[in-house]
């Protein structure tokens, strides 16, 4: 049971770590397009960070996939078995 959930917990942390990159640039305000660029950084910094909006969103779009994927695989049994082979087999 012990390992099922740590399995869970890493399948999950995967999905909210790739959807972290993904919903990054949303929203995001550059120094350019304010017109107020700090003296030292670069033009693309982001004017204010917003990490718990972020973080929020990351949760909530990761929770949904995770839940997706939970019940492609409990109630589906779908696997990675399941998709279909691409390279043809050449056993005689």
């Amino acid at each position: 049971m012990a390992q099922q959930i740590a399995a869970s917990f890493a399948v999950y942390f995967v999905i909210w770590w790739i959807t972290l990159f993904a919903v990054l640039p949303f929203g995001l305000r550059t120094q350019a397009e304010d017109k107020n660029v700090v003296l030292g950084t670069v033009e693309s910094a982001p004017t204010k960070f917003r990490a718990g909006r972020v973080i929020f969103f990351t949760t909530l779009v990761s929770a949904l996939i995770y839940g997706a994927w939970y019940i492609a695989s409990h109630y589906f049994g779908l696997s990675i078995d399941s998709i279909p082979k691409i390279v043809p087999s050449f056993d005689k």
